[in-house]
């Protein structure tokens, strides 16, 4: 749980994780000195995971977004975890979930146009033994929501 102070921290660098800490402790209330150690805290404690550049997938030549459903056989911890070290090491992954379900992950991607798209998953999917299914799901639209709400 977070406290009020910790919570809008976490609100306020979800919009702008670059705000110097002067600014970010005059929005949250509290004296620069509290801030930078309350900030800390949260990344040793694990709330603040790392910092990032949001970059458009169509911007670096990649337009085209689909999801993946991918089912192995046998799934057992053996074949899940190098899959998924796999998967993420393909330049095209933008994202990759291990779910409950029909299937067994869900590979969000990101190509250059429907051709590349077939290519990776003939070449890069169907092709590993342990891939006994794969569906594509082309994505029309992707809107990322940025902000995760803190309760309490």
């Amino acid at each position: 749980m977070l406290d009020s102070v910790d919570a809008a921290i976490v609100r306020e660098l979800q919009k702008d994780a670059r705000l110097p800490n002067k600014d970010l402790a005059q929005r949250v209330s509290v004296a620069p000195s509290t801030c930078v150690v309350r900030h800390r805290s949260l990344r040793e404690r694990g709330v603040i995971t790392g910092y990032h550049a949001e970059v458009d997938p169509a911007a670096v030549g990649r337009p085209v977004q689909a999801v993946i459903a991918i089912r192995v056989r046998p799934h057992t911890r053996a074949i899940v975890g190098p899959f998924m070290e796999y998967a993420l090491s393909l330049p095209e992954v933008l994202a990759l979930s291990h779910v409950a379900g029909p299937e067994d992950f869900l590979v969000h991607v990101a190509v250059a146009d429907t051709a590349h798209l077939q290519r990776l998953v003939l070449d890069r999917f169907t092709t590993r033994r342990e891939v006994s299914e794969v569906q594509t799901n082309l994505l029309f639209q992707h809107v990322r929501k940025h902000t995760i709400p803190p309760t309490g």
